[in-house]
């Protein structure tokens, strides 16, 4: 069963003229979603506002007073990228507390995946600083609450172009919470190099891989079946997390790279797999990144069909890409580091 996030609140964050991160993306995907029969095939969930407990869970609780005397009823910027307007307090502490409340529901089974199409985004608001879009980081609060409400471990997946170097930095230390990211290397922020393994009590709980510019659906095919998914085997997460950008696609004006609609369907039914075989089905994307309306809408309706299709075979382990090549260069540097972190993950024939 299927429970999903969509609300018109998440359009009141409302951006500057020409800024890429605008309320058409969130229309987008809402319309392609019920194009697609979200509606007969899940649970519309009621929004709520997040607690003060579950965001000082991962953010900086002098942070977090800087914002709320910053932005409510306001417009304005917080730096460079990220703006702020009447409507984007309300949105932000929904989509944080919506996200957090799906992820709850999901690990509890009330739901066996979850999907939140929300905004502003969340991956790259740290611990106390907003940057990069975003304010609150929606994951995070989701994977703390997850954990709260008694998961074990929590794995995060995030596929969008960008690092989430936000999320990175709350659960650098934590190794109940796996962070793996594959994005666009290097560039915006400039982190998420493969040596980033975590911090001193987290060694290998965080994985990065930093693919060239040009990247096409084989080579993502390829990070996940060598990395992510023995990876995800050997975590056994209670819960997996998405952050769903969709920013890879071939024609998104803030990237580089060449995802089709069918390279974020092929992401999802492996993911969709590993939760079945090693979280008890339990799986829920968060709406991220992406800013051309066609990658959105159609990568985030591939996530939807793969999440409440009929499980379907991911098929042989994709091979490496042919050396030499960047891409081969990426994972592979990618699992060196992993195996010096002393937690190098189990082969790829092992994660099916």
């Amino acid at each position: 069963m299927l429970g999903y996030v969509l609300d018109e609140i998440f359009v009141q964050h409302r951006a500057p003229s020409g800024h890429p991160e605008r309320p058409a993306r969130v229309e987008a995907v809402r319309d392609a979603l019920v194009a697609a029969g979200i509606a007969s095939r899940g649970t519309h969930l009621a929004t709520r506002v997040a607690s003060d407990a579950e965001l000082v869970a991962v953010h900086d609780a002098a942070y977090l007073t800087r914002l709320e005397q910053t932005v409510p009823g306001k417009s304005g910027w917080i730096d460079a990228d990220t703006y702020f307007s009447p409507g984007t307090w309300d949105a932000a502490r929904t989509a944080a507390g919506s996200v957090s409340d799906l992820a709850k529901r999901v690990l509890a089974g009330e739901f066996s995946t979850g999907i939140a199409v929300v905004r502003p985004p969340g991956h790259h608001a740290t611990h106390d600083r907003a940057m990069g879009f975003c304010l609150l980081n929606n994951v995070a609060v989701a994977a703390a609450a997850a954990r709260a409400a008694g998961a074990a471990r929590v794995a995060i997946v995030d596929w969008d172009v960008h690092h989430g170097n936000g999320t990175q930095d709350i659960f650098w230390n934590d190794p109940n919470v796996l962070y793996m990211s594959v994005h666009q290397f290097p560039y915006y922020p400039g982190t998420g190099a493969a040596n980033e393994v975590g911090g001193d009590q987290a060694r290998g709980a965080t994985i990065n891989v930093g693919l060239p510019s040009g990247s096409r659906d084989a080579d993502y095919a390829a990070v996940f079946d060598h990395v992510f998914m023995p990876a995800l085997q050997k975590f056994a997460p209670d819960l997996v997390l998405v952050s769903a950008g969709f920013d890879a696609f071939e024609h998104d004006p803030l990237a580089g790279m060449r995802v089709t609609h069918a390279g974020f369907a092929a992401m999802a039914r492996r993911l969709r797999y590993a939760a079945d075989r090693w979280s008890g089905g339990r799986i829920a994307a968060v709406l991220e990144g992406g800013y051309d309306l066609d990658g959105l809408a159609g990568g985030m309706s591939a996530t939807l069909a793969a999440f409440v299709g009929d499980p379907e075979p991911v098929g042989e382990v994709a091979p490496l890409p042919p050396e030499p090549s960047l891409a081969r260069a990426a994972i592979e540097g990618t699992l060196a580091a992993q195996a010096a972190a002393g937690s190098p993950v189990p082969s790829a024939e092992r994660a099916r």
